[in-house]
């Protein structure tokens, strides 16, 4: 069967990963609320297309700190990616370096940083950092990914506690005994205590506030962007901080649930921003139009978790692609069938009120 939009993915991972592993992935926190409505939330809205605005000729690339990228769209820090395929992140990482987009690494990556960088050498990454009660691991991981030529430090701020995820307790959820979070390999003693994810239970620390913004600031010279922001006043507090970005973010509704469907937070939050710092998002893109919605309300770049996955699942490094190619062509389509030629035209502004590209919301 033709793989024709990301649907077609995500039911061929369903089919094909275990129920374990489709489960870890599709999780959300409690009843599901925010997890859905990250979909949902972009079905409420409409586009109000212009026409006869000469869209013979169009170009999707942006900027995400000061970088070109080829579309808007990059690859958000999902864990374990070596449950969908075996080479994991490295296939990924391969991905995103042909199609010339950002990959956000996630800490618990079952490839090393290492190995990451060395399967796609010329990559754009960043990398996603948690705060840990022992603040040495925090510090040397920092100082390895600077090293190894990452190009920015995500800050994931909504995770003081791990949200609860109810398939994945029922299913006693743990990486299977070849995998592991491979950047702590050899880190933590062997016990026989409670595991959270491939790492012991209680090693986030949940007393991190906004003055470790300042000591994270101290440890590198990496520009440093905070993801799990969805209010206007934490928004405000991160340009205080001299942060140099926000991923507008719910964790993919893995955490809280019952907070805003993410595309319903960005505009306040551009609002609030006022173009001082990049306003980035994630949650709930499936299409290319969802990609023009919020690149239209603000947001600079927008990056996919579980399509990523599902295309791992599919065929690798080359379904990664697929999806990212399935992505581009959809964005580029609704791009000029709204009357629009280049993403960077799309102005900031709020819904039902536009420069250039005209909402209504039902």
């Amino acid at each position: 069967m033709a793989m024709v939009c990301l649907t077609d993915f995500e039911e061929y991972a369903k089919q094909h990963l275990s129920k374990a592993t489709w489960d870890y992935y599709a999780a959300g926190a409690d009843e599901c609320c925010t997890r859905d409505d990250n979909l949902l939330a972009y079905k409420r809205i409409r586009l109000r297309p212009r026409i006869l605005r000469d869209v013979s000729v169009s170009d999707t690339r942006t900027t995400v700190q000061g970088t070109e990228i080829s579309f808007p769209v990059g690859i958000a820090p999902t864990a374990f990616h070596c449950l969908a395929w075996h080479e994991g992140e490295m296939a990924t990482a391969r991905a995103t370096e042909a199609v010339n987009t950002c990959y956000i690494t996630s800490t618990y990556s079952t490839c090393s940083v290492e190995e990451i960088v060395a399967a796609a050498p010329n990559g754009y990454r960043w990398f996603q950092l948690y705060v840990y009660r022992d603040r040495k691991l925090s510090e040397q991981i920092v100082h390895r990914v600077e090293a190894l030529g990452y190009k920015a430090l995500v800050l994931t701020v909504d995770v003081p506690y791990t949200g609860k995820r109810r398939n994945d307790i029922r299913n006693q959820f743990k990486l299977p005994p070849h995998l592991k979070v491979k950047n702590f390999d050899g880190v933590f003693q062997e016990t026989a205590g409670p595991e959270e994810y491939g790492i012991p239970a209680n090693t986030l620390d949940p007393s991190i506030s906004w003055k470790d913004v300042y000591w994270l600031q101290s440890l590198t010279r990496l520009p440093i962007i905070i993801k799990g922001i969805l209010t206007k006043e934490d928004a405000e507090l991160a340009v205080e901080h001299g942060v140099q970005g926000i991923i507008v973010s719910n964790h993919g509704g893995r955490q809280l649930d019952g907070g805003p469907a993410t595309i319903d937070a960005l505009s306040e939050i551009v609002d609030t921003v006022q173009g001082r710092i990049e306003v980035y998002l994630d949650g709930g893109i499936r299409t290319g139009s969802d990609v023009l919605k919020a690149v239209a309300l603000g947001a600079k770049c927008v990056f996919i978790g579980r399509p990523a996955v599902w295309g791992l699942a599919y065929k690798g490094e080359e379904g990664v692609r697929e999806v990212l190619q399935i992505l581009n062509d959809e964005f580029r389509l609704s791009m000029a069938l709204s009357g629009e030629s280049r993403p960077i035209q799309l102005a900031v502004g709020k819904l039902g009120k536009n420069r250039n590209l005209e909402f209504s919301k039902c």
